[in-house]
């Protein structure tokens, strides 16, 4: 027969150290560089690359500046940085979500969609106003 402790662990749970928060940090940092200038190139592959690591890394960060700040373990240099990072982060998107945009102009000049008929389609309601 097995019994289970049903006491409260006495034990507590550590978050990362600083060493672990300064390499989760400069891994996201790399990651913002390589998509920066990923999109600089217009290299579509290497953006998509790019922004995928980033997003992995970004989360395991978080989670990790998370699990720090509930022991109050986060220096404040750290914080500092990972606030810039988040900035950058918010740059890289609003660029490329002009660029989408910008994109998304183009095409729509370039390939009218078949909805936007002129004179319209006409059909057994609207053709009976020309009939007698």
């Amino acid at each position: 027969m097995t019994l289970l402790n049903l006491r409260p662990s006495t034990s507590t749970v550590q978050g990362p150290d600083t060493a672990d928060l300064e390499r989760l940090l400069s891994a996201v940092e790399v990651h913002l560089d390589a998509l920066g200038d990923s999109l600089r190139l217009q290299d579509s592959a290497r953006i998509e690359r790019h922004s995928s690591d980033l997003r992995e890394t970004l989360t395991r960060a978080l989670d990790g500046f998370t699990r720090a700040s509930r022991t109050g373990q986060v220096p404040a240099a750290l914080r500092a940085r990972l606030v810039k990072a988040s900035g950058q982060v918010a740059v890289q998107r609003e660029s490329l979500l002009r660029a989408t945009v910008a994109l998304d102009n183009a095409l729509e000049a370039l390939l009218p969609r078949d909805d936007a008929v002129v004179y319209g389609r006409l059909d057994r309601r609207s053709s009976a106003l020309f009939t007698h």
